[in-house]
């Protein structure tokens, strides 16, 4: 009796002792399984991060000779009235499409959708890429106010002012290449001789047409950018004029101040506002020589592109800080907005001087 008992003892403490291997194998390969995978995410994690610091890089400015390569698509460049701007716009709109990360706003996956600097930058290129592309349809295509818009140019217009956060059926991206392939149809018949319904008219009322649009994007710039301490502003929406009226009544004082989540944003629009108005200046300075000469206002032309480059200097910090006046952090949107409220008033000016006769 007792020996089967014994017996019967030593074969379920063995049979216990092999259950109690296989599970413990078994929750092996299970931390092995989850070790691996925790080791995935984590690397997926960290090339997201680095592919989104690189994405996060803003395009260099290309050179007017990069602009006069392109206005043949690599032939001998045009003198033609009118290419320098046309190959800028083409120009511009490709770099927004093409650089290194594409185009970011409409992205839904990571690390795309967690981006927020670059897609400001690519809105304050588009703006100023619509605003060209009606000016050109509008004004410089067109002699009279009763003459005929170009075909092209109007279809170039509507193009650029798709949607810009459509990511699919139909994508953004596609809508406006066919907005490029429309100004590209344009420059060809710009450059026929045989071709006279395509036409660039490089007038001082047009030149000072364009310039009017933009002084008033960089006036809104830069006092978004200037607000991002806070500052008390008196109302003088209405100064001037006894008779103005408004349509609701507005505060004699009023607080002005950017939030602090959109400093960052704010910054990087003005950023590529910038980027894409040198590039549209120096081709608009190939094309307006005549009228520049004409007015003595190459030089005025000259230091407002200056003041607009000085604000693609690199940017060494981390992320845009946003110090007091006279605080001990700097404040980068005021440094912005001291380059744009600079160029600004250069513009104004050179406005008034192309309105002389």
């Amino acid at each position: 009796m007792l020996k089967r008992l014994r017996q019967r003892w030593q074969s379920t403490s063995h049979s216990l002792l092999e259950e109690g291997r296989e599970l413990g194998a078994d929750l092996t390969e299970d931390r092995s399984w989850l070790k691996g995978v925790l080791w995935l995410v984590l690397a997926l994690f960290l090339v997201m991060i680095v592919l989104g610091v690189y994405w996060s890089s803003e395009p260099e400015l290309f050179t007017r000779e990069e602009i006069a390569a392109q206005s043949t698509d690599g032939g001998q460049p045009h003198t033609v009235t009118g290419v320098a701007t046309t190959s800028a716009l083409i120009k511009v709109t490709e770099t927004l499409l093409d650089k290194r990360g594409g185009y970011l706003t409409n992205d839904i996956m990571p690390p795309g959708v967690w981006l927020d600097n670059i897609p400001s930058w690519e809105y304050g290129v588009l703006v100023q890429v619509r605003d060209l592309a009606r000016v050109m349809r509008e004004s410089y295509s067109r002699s009279q106010s009763q003459s005929v818009e170009d075909s092209a140019l109007k279809d170039a217009e509507a193009q650029f002012n798709f949607n810009r956060n459509s990511w699919i059926l139909p994508s953004t991206e596609d809508e406006y290449r066919r907005g490029i392939g429309y100004l590209r149809d344009y420059r060809v018949r710009l450059v026929d001789e045989n071709e006279q319904n395509a036409q660039f008219y490089a007038r001082a009322d047009n030149l000072r047409f364009w310039l009017g649009t933009v002084e008033t994007r960089l006036g809104s710039l830069s006092q978004k950018l200037s607000a991002s301490v806070g500052q008390r502003r008196l109302n003088v929406d209405l100064a001037g004029e006894n008779a103005a009226r408004q349509a609701t009544a507005t505060p004699a004082e009023f607080e002005v101040k950017t939030p602090w989540s959109e400093i960052d944003e704010v910054f990087y629009e003005a950023r590529g506002a910038a980027w894409a108005l040198v590039h549209f200046l120096r081709a608009a300075e190939v094309d307006f020589a005549d009228v520049l000469a004409d007015k003595n206002a190459r030089v005025s032309f000259e230091q407002i592109i200056r003041e607009l480059e000085g604000t693609q200097e690199p940017l060494l910090s981390p992320m845009i800080l946003n110090g007091s006046g006279f605080g001990v952090l700097a404040n980068h949107s005021l440094v912005m907005a001291n380059y744009i409220s600079r160029a600004n008033a250069a513009l104004i000016d050179l406005r008034e001087l192309l309105s002389r006769g």
